[in-house]
């Protein structure tokens, strides 16, 4: 019983690491690489007018922090902050040392609900992200009437890989339960898979951080699909435990 791990960069490897200590087996195998963003230099000018600033990952706030750290700029005091999830805005309020709002299910559908995104008629708002993605967020915000503007701060470059030769390792490896963190990850590791490969892969657990992308893993042919509500490391290895009867 083997579980493979597709995120990528540092929160991969530590979340093989705390499966190995609660007695999983592990195999990381990140579809992406994160790189800093094209638009990091308009920062400076674009934070200090939003009226609220939304980041959509740990991401994304480390390369905005880091990016304002070098440039000697401090994150605005004025603005209000929210993050899609808990670890994320709990990374925030670190860097900003300012108050963030977030939902308790870590999803762009529960983060339109919170109160201070209900009457934003007007208002600047900065989504930071990476290259695409949470364009639910800023449809809707923009459906409220307010001015809407994404600051992709990182992009995310595919890993390609040949199925012909990483499912027969993963087979012999005796992988049986498979984690992906974003709907970008899910379909660009479809279309990696071989046909002759694909009964194989759907028989897999899979598990994902929103009914939103269970519903889409569920419509490309996965049997067996585990929403865990978050896609911190924490809450991840939880809902492994918890279908494994594991503590």
């Amino acid at each position: 019983m083997t579980v493979l791990v597709t995120r990528p960069g540092e929160q991969g490897i530590s979340l093989c690491h705390q499966l190995n200590q609660h007695g999983f087996k592990a195999l990381h195998h990140p579809l992406i690489t994160i790189q800093a963003g094209e638009q990091i230099p308009s920062l400076i000018s674009v934070l200090p007018t939003a009226d609220i600033i939304i980041a959509v990952s740990q991401h994304t706030i480390e390369f905005t922090h880091q990016s304002l750290t070098n440039a000697n700029v401090s994150w605005p005091k004025t603005a209000i902050y929210l993050a899609v999830g808990q670890k994320s805005a709990q990374f925030l309020s670190k860097s900003t040392h300012q108050k963030v709002h977030y939902p308790e299910r870590s999803d762009s559908e529960n983060l339109l609900e919170l109160t201070q995104l209900q009457n934003v008629s007007g208002k600047r708002i900065v989504i930071l992200r990476g290259n695409g993605g949470r364009e639910l967020i800023y449809d809707a915000l923009v459906e409220r009437g307010a001015q809407v503007q994404y600051c992709e701060v990182y992009k995310r470059k595919n890993l390609a890989f040949r199925s012909e030769i990483a499912v027969p390792f993963w087979q012999d490896s005796q992988i049986n339960q498979l984690i992906i963190t974003s709907s970008g990850q899910l379909n660009f590791f479809i279309e990696q898979i071989a046909p002759q490969y694909r009964d194989w892969v759907f028989k897999l657990a899979l598990f994902v951080p929103s009914e939103r992308i269970a519903i889409e893993a569920r419509r490309v042919g996965f049997h067996t699909v585990v929403n865990t509500g978050s896609a911190s490391n924490k809450d991840l290895l939880a809902a492994l435990a918890k279908e494994t009867g594991r503590k």
